[in-house]
């Protein structure tokens, strides 16, 4: 796979994290080399503030260092990725932030790569409003296949006039100047009723499934067994919503959560202390990687099938690996996933015990003992 991005500012190489033998993805994509061209016709005195926004792994970010641009990112491993990329072309890291509520100060540009959520799209730019000079300068990068229509609306409502570039190599850029519209109130985290939750639970806006229950985890919530469980890792936690489940069916556990998303990691502690007064462990991590092996007596895991747009099983494949390593001797882990993605043949590699727990028409329930 190309690791060496040309650009009109450096020759950089790039990789994803976690960094795999045979990677077939690259690091990069044609947006970030529309955006590093657009930016370098600007010819940037240096003076300027910059702020990017959802920089993956670096192609941004380490291109535009002599900048000292701020970084925001909300993913565990991308920030992680953009580190190890700064440290391999021996460039400083960048100044990383990943609480988008402690971003400060204003900035006179501000690149976004576009994420998938149009909900944390809407948070971002939301947020961001008391953060742009008067005539603060909004580029946004992202292919075309992955435009949908409601981020024109969205930029125009909270920044100004929209324009676009010409599409290049199957990307596009939209362009808008802060008009200093009214700052409006964030919607921003919900609260949202669950079924069989006395209170509403807090939902950042990067978190899945943040408007509703989806239908994977109501079934899973049905099978969180009930037993002699001391510690217990929630593997992907999002909202935290079946590590909740499991402490109040087993109110003697030490609850474990983690998840890469830094607002998936602050939903569930806030909801944690919603519901109780002991303390649990939060972990903002690439699944339980760098976690303590051999801790946990039951480990649950309701894998993503995708990260950001890109779809495949390699996230659940890295979660089981480390739910095995975390596991205690004759632990238990607990995989939900719908029928079509075949994980009691992935599983089969990795744990000798494998057994259906629960199925329906959609989904699987998979028990794995070490």
């Amino acid at each position: 796979m190309e690791e060496t991005l040309n650009s009109p500012f450096f020759d950089l190489t790039l990789k994803r994290y976690p960094r795999i033998k045979d990677e077939k993805l690259r690091a990069w994509d044609a947006a970030d080399e529309l955006i590093l061209e657009e930016i370098s016709s600007r010819n940037l005195s240096g003076s300027e503030k910059v702020l990017i926004v959802n920089d993956q792994w670096g192609a941004l970010s380490l291109n535009l260092n002599s900048s000292n641009p701020h970084i925001y990112q909300d993913s565990f491993v991308c920030s992680k990725g953009i580190i190890e990329n700064a440290r391999d072309n021996k460039l400083q890291a960048p100044h990383l932030i990943n609480d988008l509520n402690t971003i400060e100060g204003v900035y006179d540009l501000i690149i976004i790569k576009l994420p998938k959520s149009m909900s944390f799209f809407e948070d971002i730019l939301i947020s961001l409003q008391k953060n742009m000079t008067k005539d603060c300068q909004v580029i946004i990068g992202v292919m075309i296949k992955h435009l949908p229509k409601v981020s024109f609306k969205l930029l125009e409502k909270y920044v100004g006039t929209v324009t676009t570039s010409l599409a290049k190599k199957k990307a596009r850029l939209l362009f808008s100047k802060a008009e200093q519209p009214s700052l409006v109130e964030n919607p921003y985290p919900l609260e949202v009723k669950m079924p069989n939750f006395d209170l509403a639970l807090i939902n950042h806006s990067n978190v899945f499934s943040r408007e509703k229950l989806d239908v994977g985890t109501r079934f899973f919530l049905e099978h969180i067994p009930k037993g002699d469980y001391s510690t217990i890792l929630d593997i992907g936690c999002g909202n935290g919503i079946v590590g909740l489940k499991a402490k109040m069916l087993n109110p003697a556990s030490q609850i474990t959560f983690s998840d890469e998303s830094f607002m998936a990691v602050k939903s569930a502690r806030e909801n944690y202390k919603l519901f109780f007064e002991d303390e649990a462990h939060f972990h903002w991590t690439n699944c339980f990687e760098d976690g303590k092996e051999e801790i946990f007596d039951l480990v649950l895991c309701n894998p993503p099938f995708h990260q950001n747009n890109t779809i495949g099983d390699f996230i659940a494949w890295n979660m089981f690996q480390d739910a095995k390593k975390a596991l205690k001797k004759e632990g238990r882990l607990l995989v939900i996933g719908n029928r079509h993605l075949g994980y009691h043949a992935k599983l089969k590699r990795i744990f000798k015990n494998v057994e259906l727990l629960a199925s329906n028409q959609k989904f699987t329930i998979l028990e794995c003992r070490k």
